[in-house]
């Protein structure tokens, strides 16, 4: 029985290394894209308390890495001014202004709003390795970043429009959003947010 369970770990080692040398690499080589996640977020909660204040969808995608289908969401399509928010949390996000109309059927941006908005780490997931996106404030997932978009950052930041919250310029922020920005937010988030409001 040992030796059947050592060849079968044996194979299984083989196996996976087969598997990994066939992944096709995507991963972004931006400098400001390497793996950063520590696992460490400033929001925590369970999974069955996420559950209770995320929609089914939401939780899919923020919660278990899931993917809406391309062009359904409902922000693909939106050239609103304003601001994007973690529906997980109400971090802000990106600028409408870093928006762009990649084709990729998915909202794309080429920067976050700040540097610190967004973690990084590998995701090896479907045959492929790329650079996952999770927000930096609960570690929820967002999308992939790829080396595909505009300048000046050449960063294509491919999200799911579930994992978001749009507010505009003209819009009353939701309590999510209110919440984060009064007890979470860095000072380097409520300057960002005030400037660009500030500059439209």
């Amino acid at each position: 029985m040992a030796k059947f369970l050592s060849v079968f770990a044996a194979l299984a080692i083989i196996a996976g290394m087969i598997l990994t040398q066939n992944q096709t690499d995507m991963r972004s080589g931006h400098k400001m894209t390497k793996d950063n996640d520590t696992g460490i977020y400033r929001i925590k909660r369970s999974e069955s308390e996420w559950k209770k204040v995320l929609d089914p969808l939401q939780f899919e995608i923020l919660r278990r890495s899931g993917t809406e289908r391309a062009f359904s969401g409902t922000l693909y399509n939106n050239k609103k001014q304003g601001i994007y928010y973690s529906a997980a949390t109400g971090q802000p996000l990106f600028a409408s202004d870093s928006k762009f109309d990649s084709g990729c059927g998915w909202p794309s941006f080429f920067e976050p709003l700040t540097e610190g908005a967004i973690l990084y780490r590998t995701d090896r997931s479907h045959g492929m390795i790329r650079t996952e996106i999770i927000d930096s404030s609960s570690g929820s997932h967002l999308g992939h970043v790829f080396d595909d978009g505009p300048p000046p950052t050449g960063l294509r930041y491919c999200m799911n429009s579930a994992a978001m919250v749009f507010v505009g310029i003209d819009e009353e922020p939701p309590s999510i959003v209110k919440e984060y920005m009064s007890k979470h937010a860095s000072e380097e988030e409520k300057k960002a947010v005030s400037k660009f409001l500030e500059s439209l």
